[in-house]
Order: structure tokens, then sequence, then C-alpha cells
């Protein structure tokens, strides 16, 4: 007999608070085989790393290879070694929910072909995230600074405008000129284009997103416009020539720029810290959260975001959130990196940081059934640590009610604005 903390947590609408979905017609018209919706997540990097190797886990995702069996008997040894870790887990879910398999195995995959054609019909998409998965609604990065209006579903799938090429040091100088028809010349004109960003896009915008710790550390320091300007100058006549401190230089002053932008247009600042995705390269320096004081106490209104538990730095993205008002949470994506020691996170910020600091999920996913199995995973895990709190005598089930509705959908509804976004889009 299911809790009534366990039956909250299951019918409860969950906030998603960050994917890279593709859109719709790239679902229907191109998205992903059989193969690809089961493996094309996070569990590619884990089967490599336990052995299956580059090129066999490039064959099982490549769609135009027919012989099904064949590419998943390759990697059928290292899928029983990940199996049970937090991706392999994922992959379990989306073959139960979407195929109806118990066990993955070559003939049960070829039997599954006729469900996976059914899926990827027009409306199939919506249907999988708001239905079947119960989501709230979708917060998207999909690497692009335009946050248009998503006619598949306008009060569901809202966009982040990116800002990673700006932190990165790195603009891209001829798209911004496209996108804005302002000329960048000098650090004056880069700064108008950067606000002709956000006059153009911050109204149906959820947030302004980077991921820069993919290229470069997280620490920042403030740079004047006479550091910077000389910086850029270089830049403009060629692109190639600026050195990693030049580019740290330009990219720290451009993060301030869009951090006074998404204060001005009421917007929170995503970052993304700790784990990487993929394999074999992550300069654990890099990925920190504790760089970020700086920025942290500079910007004192404004909502940063800090992404990904910043795994495995959990002490200090405690200390931040339980220190800094203007930090948030985020345990997107961390459910499947490390469910254990998220699970084991969230017990730790009951007990430190305020309970409207914390957003539960987001799948950080490109295709629907990975988040619905993203969706489904966090929804177990969530209910295994606060019961746990319960069972130790730590929360009430009502608290542990109380704060789980908190996690799951009102603190993003608040820090999001979530309702005046969906009325921004509908009106549009």
């Amino acid at each position: 007999m299911p809790s009534a903390l366990a039956d909250f947590i299951q019918t409860t609408p969950l906030c998603d608070t960050h994917e890279h979905l593709r859109k719709e017609d790239e679902y229907v018209d191109n998205g992903p085989d059989l193969l690809q919706n089961l493996f094309g997540n996070y569990v590619s990097a884990d089967l490599v790393v336990a052995g299956a190797g580059q090129a066999t886990v490039d064959r099982l995702l490549n769609a135009a290879d027919p012989d099904i069996r064949a590419c998943f008997t390759g990697v059928e040894r290292a899928w029983q070694a990940v199996r049970h870790t937090g991706y392999g887990e994922a992959v379990r879910i989306i073959a139960r929910e979407l195929y109806g398999m118990e066990e993955i195995s070559a003939d049960g995959l070829e039997a599954a072909l006729p469900r996976h054609a059914a899926l990827r019909q027009p409306g199939q998409r919506l249907h999988i995230l708001r239905e079947r998965a119960n989501l709230d609604h979708i917060q998207t990065d999909d690497f692009v600074r335009a946050c248009a209006v998503d006619p598949s579903g306008p009060d569901f799938f809202f966009y982040d405008i990116s800002w990673v090429n700006f932190v990165n040091g790195q603009p891209d100088i001829a798209a911004i000129t496209q996108e804005t028809g302002v000329t960048i010349r000098d650090l004056a004109t880069l700064r108008q284009a950067m606000e002709a960003v956000f006059a153009q896009n911050a109204a149906v915008a959820i947030a302004v997103k980077s991921q820069h710790a993919y290229n470069r550390t997280l620490r920042w320091r403030e740079r004047s416009d006479a550091e910077a300007a000389p910086v850029l100058d270089a830049y403009l006549r060629d692109p190639g020539s600026l050195s990693v401190d030049d580019r740290l230089c330009l990219g720290d002053w451009s993060l301030a720029r869009g951090v006074e932008l998404a204060i001005a247009h009421d917007l929170p600042f995503k970052i993304h810290t700790g784990y990487y995705a993929g394999h074999s390269r992550m300069p654990v320096d890099y990925i920190k959260p504790g760089h970020l004081c700086p920025l942290l106490a500079k910007y004192l209104d404004a909502r940063f975001v800090l992404m990904h538990i910043g795994y495995p730095y959990g002490d200090e993205m405690v200390a931040l959130a339980k220190h800094y008002p203007n930090v948030y949470v985020d345990f997107c994506w961390a459910w499947s990196i490390d469910p254990f020691s998220t699970g084991n996170f969230l017990r730790r910020c009951i007990h430190a940081v305020p309970s409207n600091k914390l957003f539960i999920f987001g799948g950080d996913t490109s295709w629907p059934g990975a988040a619905l199995a993203y969706a489904s995973q966090t929804r177990r895990w969530l209910t295994r640590a606060l019961q746990a709190e319960v069972t130790d005598g730590l929360l009430t089930e009502v608290e542990a009610i109380a704060l789980a509705g908190r996690y799951m959908r009102e603190n993003q509804y608040d820090c999001f604005r979530v309702e005046a976004k969906k009325r921004a889009q509908v009106a549009r």
C-alpha cells in the first residue's frame, strides 16, 4: 500500500527546469530510432567506461545500420555492467514504460519496433511529456539565444537565452549582428547588441543559461571596460588570436553584462556546475561551484540557479545555498548521475538550506522518452529520501509532503515567474 507521501510525489505535476529537447518537427521527421531512444542519452558514456569501446557504441547509435540485433549484442556485455547505474536505471525505465520490456534483449528490441513507430507520430512528444511523465512544463536550452513561442505547446515548452558563447570569450559576431541588427565594432556596440538580445527575447524567455565550465574555469573576476576593450578589438581583427587569458577576460566581462541584463529583465541566470557529460575529459578544477563566489557576492540582486548540484562538490553547494540569498540549487541531471548520493545531498539540504532554494528535477535530455524516464527516476529517489527522513523521525509525513510540493513545483513557479510566462506565451 503506497504511503500518502509516495502517492503525492507520484501524482503531483513536476516542473522540469532543464532539457535540451529537440523540436516537434525534428522529433517526428528525424527523431531517434529505437536504439537511440533507449541508449542515445547519458548511458552511452557508461557503456564506454565499462569497456564497450567508442566505435561499438557509435554503431549502437547509428540509425543507418539496419541490424538492430548486431548493434545491441556488441554492447550487451557492457550493458550488463552498467544496468544498475543511474544512467542504466533510466534506460530500463524507458524500456519498461514505452516498450513493455522488463529485460532488454535482441529479441525484445525487434519486437518493440512497431511500438516505437507509434511513438514517433505528431503530438506524441507532448503526450509523453505532459500526460505520461506528468510534467508541469519544460525549460529547454536549445543552445541558441532566440526564444520564440513553441506552437507544439505554448504553455508547456519554455526556452533559455543561451549566453555561453559570450562567457567563453568567443562571441559569434556575425550571428549576433544578424539577430539584432547591431553592427559590433567595439565594446560599446557589443553591449548594445547584448541589450538587443534581451529586448527581443526576455518577454518569453524563462531564464538565461551558460555552460561555460565545459570550456573554461568557473572562476570569475570583475573586468573593467578598459581591460575588455582591447581584447575585443583583437578578437574582431582575428578571432583566433586570443590567448586563454584574453578569452577569460572577455568572457568574465560578458558574464557580468549578462547577469546585469538578467536582473533588469527579471530572469534567473542558470550556470552549469560540476560533472561533465561524456567521458575521458573532465578537468575537475574547472567545475567547482565555489569559484563563482565573487560573482555571487557582486550581484546580490540576481537569481543564480546553480545546476547539477555541483556534483561531486556537494559540500560547496550546500554552503553556497546556505550563505547566499541569490543562489538556488537545481537537481537537474543529478539523480541520473548518482541517485544514491543525490538523495543523501537532498537530506543534507533539508537540514541546512532554506526549503525555497531547491528545484528537484530536470532531465537534461534530447528526446521525450529519456525525459520521462528521468522524471520517473526522480520521483522514485525523492520518495526514498523523504521517506527516510520520516522513518528516522526527522520529519512528519505532513512535513515531508509539504517539502515535496515546494521542491517539485512551488519553488520553480516563484523563481521563474511561471504563471506570468505562461500568460505571455499564450497571449502571443
